[in-house]
């Protein structure tokens, strides 16, 4: 297996690839080329075809050529001016950066149907990561069967884990499709469409809840219209960076917990909606980093403070877009 390796002296860094080896029982791990410090120079097809190691090569493509393509975003992005932010440093504002270029300039020039596939793919593992957050019990194989066809139905799983993925599923379409100003009424529409079949308590709840092994008590019933309503005009002022603004709504629309089921579904949508309002790509909140998500959530909760979510959250955004929109 060829990976890139980086060896960095000082503020430079150098490149080499990689390749691991097992001999007679014997891991052996040897540097078959020099890829030098710009990785945005590097032909991968002619190291292929120039190389012994062309087989570990051509297996290792993909993880190598989404590296070498990232890179080329980031040298792009550093050469922006930056002004100083209150929640992100300048790198994390270039690895913002390097995800926007690429989106806008690349992915969006894609032919409909190949980006179309790039999407189908992603809204597949968006789908499994946000529903199991929220305890769907449906793998990932056989969410990837339930999505592409409609007469698939699983025995031993409930009809409510399957409504549950394709709502997400129609939910995210719909989202991606249309042009949705962020608002109250869209809120409960979303709200509505991820529930369908689901729960059948439509608008906000009418009573008072108490999350489970949460540090933060939801807003009392009465005032869940008036706090939504200032969450949207605090959103709709401030100057903040969008991503930045993005990860504070969906912090405080969990504080609200404004629905009586589905709010961290609903939460994770809008917090996308808000991305693709302003030509950004999705996100996805993985399984695996569950309890770190809801450790950052929390430690927002009790200190008023942003940026281990912010972090965690921009940590998540970059592994996922440069996994899912690149070929």
């Amino acid at each position: 297996m060829a990976y890139i390796y980086v060896k960095q002296i000082g503020s430079k860094k150098y490149y080499y690839l990689r390749v691991d080896k097992r001999v007679n029982g014997k891991k052996i791990v040897k540097d078959i080329a020099y890829l030098g410090s710009d990785l945005s120079k590097v032909d991968v097809k002619k190291l292929i075809s120039s190389s012994k190691y062309g087989k570990e090569i051509t297996k290792s493509y993909k993880q190598i050529n989404h590296l070498i393509t990232s890179n080329y975003y980031y040298r792009k992005a550093e050469l922006l001016k930056y002004k100083k932010n209150t929640y992100l440093t300048k790198e994390q504002l270039i690895r913002l950066n390097a995800i926007s270029f690429h989106f806008s300039s690349n992915f969006k020039k894609l032919h409909q149907l190949t980006a179309a596939d790039f999407l189908n793919n992603f809204v597949i593992s968006y789908t499994y990561n946000t529903t199991s957050i929220e305890g769907n019990t449906i793998a990932l194989a056989d969410v990837k069967k339930i999505l592409t066809d409609d007469s698939i139905y699983l025995k031993n799983k409930t009809l409510r884990e399957i409504y549950d993925l394709r709502n997400t599923k129609d939910t995210f379409n719909y989202i991606f499709k249309n042009t949705l100003k962020l608002s109250l009424k869209v809120i409960i529409d979303i709200h509505k469409k991820l529930m369908k079949d689901v729960d059948d308590r439509v608008g906000f709840r009418n009573f008072d809840v108490r999350v489970f092994k949460s540090h933060f008590k939801s807003s009392l019933y009465f005032r869940i219209d008036k706090e939504i309503n200032d969450l949207l005009s605090w959103f709709n002022i401030s100057k903040e960076n969008i991503f930045v603004r993005a990860v504070i709504f969906h912090h405080k629309f969990e504080k609200i917990h404004p629905f009586g089921d589905g709010n961290g579904r609903t939460g994770r949508m809008l917090l996308n909606l808000i991305l693709l309002n302003n030509n950004l790509p999705p996100l996805i909140i993985t399984k695996k980093n569950k309890k770190f998500y809801f450790d950052s959530l929390s430690i927002a909760d009790k200190k008023e403070d942003y940026s281990f979510l912010i972090s965690f959250l921009l940590d998540e955004y970059e592994k996922g877009y440069w996994q899912h929109f690149i070929s």
